[in-house]
């Protein structure tokens, strides 16, 4: 962490958290469920949208949606994010919010998304142009950017189907604990060797879901947060970074920008990797657990698909992974970070029902947006660990 970085630890925390529509929710825009997700939210705190004075939020298909959801909801937020960076924009919005709100500038933070891509729009509606020197190639998005940093993976480390098998096998078994869950069927390695083929290596179980669904966090100041939550999740440390854009300007296809985020927010919080509880990552494709797992420091650059290996991340594992199911087997409308934090935050509260990691007090959320491009890392903890 630079000398000159300063980031408010436990200063702010998450005080309730909520999902909405997971999987199908036919007849509802995005901007629905992104206010059902908040209203469910607020009220677990106690509070109402009129409480808001701090909102973050960033839809799929409306690039002015901070000011449609106050318009929605008839208030008028001293402060408002619509800052996108695909899927990682969430944990950046959280990064922002506790600035804001350890600054004065706002007193609830509101952190929302919603997207209706399965039932609505049928397919992801992507805000992503064709690069001009990518285009002519046709590759297939995002699906053929992020199988090209497998297939150099596999090049540089040997990396096997069946060790990207397990990183889908361990979502599903956490999934099958979750009844939110979209994807709960069962599935062996079998199973996953027998899918069909996408791009190369990936197959269709490699491959996020395609579903609907929302999310939404309330932050508030940490001297508020136990009137309003019995168990706050405090934002110990937060970063983000941003290496390229299209997959060809990626400087390494085997290292992420989480590399640089990681750390950051780890050295903010005071913490190491083998501290963690839990951890919550954006897997948008089986390779990308393997990645950040290296990248964040769980394990060495090039060990991370022997890592995933005989059930360690797994319900029953030593690193519990993506306890909701993940974007695999739980949900994926479009974006999937938000739902990163909604995890971390039900673990450290306590609420994750058969899921639930006994004595979870340092969560990791981290989010990943474009084809490996921007990285955003959170640490959570409980009261133990301020």
């Amino acid at each position: 962490m630079s000398s000159t970085e300063h980031f408010p630890r436990g200063r702010t925390a998450i005080v309730a958290s909520a999902t909405y529509g997971i999987g199908e929710a036919p007849g509802l825009s995005s901007l629905d469920l992104a206010a059902r997700a908040s209203v469910q939210a607020l009220a677990q705190a106690g509070l109402t949208p009129a409480d808001v004075d701090g909102l973050f939020i960033g839809l799929p298909d409306d690039f002015l949606s901070g000011l449609s959801l106050a318009e929605y909801f008839g208030i008028s937020p001293r402060l408002t994010d619509n800052n996108r960076t695909g899927g990682s924009a969430f944990l950046t919005h959280a990064i922002h919010a506790a600035l804001a709100l350890d600054a004065g500038l706002c007193d609830v933070a509101l952190i929302a998304y919603g997207s209706n891509q399965r039932s609505g729009a049928g397919k992801l509606v992507s805000s992503m142009r064709p690069s001009p020197y990518e285009g002519p190639y046709k590759l297939a998005r995002p699906v053929g950017a992020y199988a090209l940093a497998a297939s150099r993976y596999q090049a540089e480390y040997g990396l096997r189907r069946e060790q990207l098998g397990a990183v889908a096998i361990a979502a599903r078994q956490w999934a099958q604990k979750n009844p939110d869950a979209f994807m709960r069927e069962p599935l062996t390695m079998d199973d996953y060797l027998a899918a069909r083929m996408v791009a190369d290596p990936f197959s269709v179980r490699d491959c996020c879901l395609v579903t609907d669904g929302a999310a939404a966090v309330v932050m508030v100041r940490a001297d508020r947060a136990r009137d309003l939550c019995a168990r706050p999740a405090y934002l110990l440390g937060g970063a983000a970074a941003t290496w390229h854009k299209d997959i060809t300007n990626m400087p390494d296809l085997t290292v992420t920008a989480a590399s640089l985020s990681g750390p950051r927010a780890m050295a903010q919080a005071g913490v190491r990797p083998t501290d963690f509880d839990v951890v919550e990552l954006y897997d948008a494709f089986t390779l990308n657990t393997i990645l950040f797992l290296e990248d964040l420091g769980f394990c060495r650059k090039g060990e991370g698909a022997a890592f995933v290996e005989n059930g360690r991340i797994a319900p029953g594992g030593t690193l519990p992974v993506n306890t909701n199911g993940g974007g695999l087997s739980c949900v994926h409308p479009g974006m999937y970070g938000l739902f990163t934090m909604v995890e971390a935050a039900q673990q450290l509260a306590g609420q994750a029902g058969e899921r639930q990691v006994p004595g979870a007090r340092l969560a990791l959320a981290h989010g990943n947006g474009g084809e490996l491009s921007s990285q955003a890392t959170l640490v959570l903890g409980t009261s133990d660990t301020l």
